[in-house]
């Protein structure tokens, strides 16, 4: 059976979503995470009426879009969580759990 990961990123609608990627995570490939992403947004944009990510071009390194529903960014460095990962998660969660 073919599926892809927005499959399963879709499937946390209606609830807010955060994809992280990193520059050098050639593993997790950021530019197949950040379409994934954007695949997702449209269950929540068309089933739930709620925004979804609301950028069609993956952002610049270390600058996230969080202005929907579905945020993503892509910092500089390798595969890892950093502290600038917690700072962004944190900032996504402050807008729905206040």
């Amino acid at each position: 059976m073919e599926f892809d990961q927005h499959y399963l990123l879709s499937l946390v609608a209606p609830r807010p979503l955060y994809v992280a990627s990193a520059e050098t995570d050639d593993w997790s490939d950021p530019q197949a995470e950040f379409d994934c992403a954007v695949l997702a947004s449209e269950v929540y944009e068309k089933v739930y009426n709620l925004k979804g990510l609301q950028v069609s071009e993956k952002p610049a390194l270390d600058t996230p879009s969080q202005d929907g529903t579905v945020a993503y960014h892509v910092r500089t460095g390798p595969h890892n969580i950093l502290r600038y990962d917690w700072d962004q998660f944190m900032n996504f969660a402050d807008k729905y759990l206040k």
